[in-house]
């Protein structure tokens, strides 16, 4: 009997320890949240100040051009209106490939670096005259052309070879005056042979003539006009026969020691061209030899069609190879000067401005507007925008820059527009 109550009595306590324990747990478990203003009570969302992220403005993800400043319903679609948050906003623009998805579609980098660039091109362009050589043999006397030595244009002339024989009465006169005053005794008549030498200079005749005139003691009406200067005859304006007069010009003789190339420049690389700078021209008709000269002017005249401006280009020619009318390639030799420079095929033009894929530290890419100077040989010119050590795309740029037009990235250039106010209607949907 004693056994079977000490059982019971174990079994009762027992139930007791249970029950009060499954007690205690379920208010532990259910007992209400304290006040808010309670002392030790802690929030929900305990989170600290210093971790939590900043809200800019709402949106609708299938309206992203519209913000809102307070959360809600779209007025547009049937769901909730979604946070944007600073650090989001931070990215905005760029767009995140993954390293796989990059090396599938061929993605390659550079750095822009600065470095010297050979600002260097190639022109064409047709030898002429210098026309600073031409000179002009005129007569000084009324007379006839007794005789031509040189009958067409571009004939060779030589210094000192004779052009033609002019019947020249005036001569005569003047030569007979100056025999006379030379054999003459009278007081004074040294002084006037020296006037009436004067004249013969002044008439056209040469020193070498009136030499003769003194030796040989023998006039003549027929002076012969003989050239200045080596060369070709650049024009000849008289014929056997024909009468000269006073101040006429009868032969234009062009030296060939110089020649003039103009060549077409593009309108583009004009600024390139400097007066002073050095020029290899190659000319084909003399077996391709290399002339070596100076630019002398860039003229101010542009070609409406071809956008070309002519500069002027002096070439040495000392033995006389290169001839009006042949043609010559210029290469103007390279100035290097320091600059930012990337791959040609980095820049993306738009017709209205030039754009590079701008790849971050944390491997972002985004779209950046750049202002391009010259381009030499597979290199270009960055003037603004871009500094050297960024990392642009080289090849695949087009893929990305699809990717951040679907994303608004080309078209929000500029400072995020301010968020719309948010009215809530009278179910509490904002309108």
């Amino acid at each position: 009997m004693k056994r079977r109550f000490a059982s019971a009595t174990g079994l009762a306590s027992l139930f007791l320890i249970i029950g009060l324990g499954g007690g205690y747990w379920f208010a532990q478990h259910h007992r209400p949240a304290p006040p808010a203003n309670s002392v030790g009570s802690t929030p929900a969302n305990s989170t600290p100040e210093s971790t939590e992220r900043k809200v800019l403005y709402w949106h609708d993800p299938m309206v992203p051009g519209r913000k809102f400043d307070k959360p809600g319903k779209s007025p547009f679609m049937d769901m909730e209106l979604v946070p944007v948050y600073a650090d989001e906003a931070a990215a905005q623009g760029k767009v995140s490939i993954s390293s796989r998805t990059a090396q599938s579609l061929g993605v390659r980098t550079v750095e822009a670096k600065k470095i010297s660039l050979e600002m260097a091109f190639s022109a064409v362009g047709a030898i002429s005259i210098d026309e600073r050589s031409i000179t002009t043999v005129q007569s000084r006397v009324s007379g006839y052309i007794e005789k031509l030595y040189v009958r067409a244009q571009y004939d060779p002339v030589r210094r000192g070879q004779r052009l033609a024989d002019i019947y020249a009465p005036d001569w005569l006169a003047a030569e007979e005056e100056f025999l006379a005053l030379k054999k003459s005794r009278q007081p004074g008549a040294e002084m006037l042979a020296d006037a009436a030498r004067a004249r013969l200079r002044l008439l056209g005749v040469s020193e070498e003539q009136i030499l003769a005139l003194e030796r040989d003691g023998k006039v003549s009406p027929t002076v012969t006009l003989l050239a200045p200067d080596s060369g070709v005859v650049w024009e000849l304006g008289v014929r056997d026969g024909a009468a000269v007069s006073p101040g006429m010009s009868l032969f234009k003789l062009a030296n060939l020691r110089t020649v003039w190339v103009n060549a077409e420049v593009p309108e583009m690389q004009a600024e390139l061209v400097k007066p002073g700078a050095a020029v290899e021209a190659r000319v084909a008709a003399v077996g391709g030899r290399v002339f070596r000269g100076k630019v002398a002017a860039l003229l101010p005249d542009v070609n409406a069609t071809t956008r070309t401006i002519k500069a002027r280009v002096v070439l040495a020619n000392p033995q006389g190879e290169l001839a009006p009318g042949m043609f010559a390639t210029l290469n103007f030799v390279s100035q290097q000067t320091a600059a930012v420079a990337v791959p040609a095929e980095a820049v993306i033009s738009t017709g209205e401005r030039s754009l590079v894929i701008l790849v971050d530290a944390e491997g972002k890419f985004s779209p950046l507007p750049v202002t391009t100077g010259r381009t030499s040989g597979d290199m270009t010119e960055i003037r603004t925008g871009l500094t050297a050590g960024q990392r642009v795309v080289v090849s695949g740029q087009f893929l990305i820059d699809s990717e951040a037009s679907l994303r608004g990235a080309l078209s929000r250039m500029n400072e995020p527009e301010a968020p719309a106010q948010v009215v809530p209607s009278a179910q509490g949907r904002p309108k």
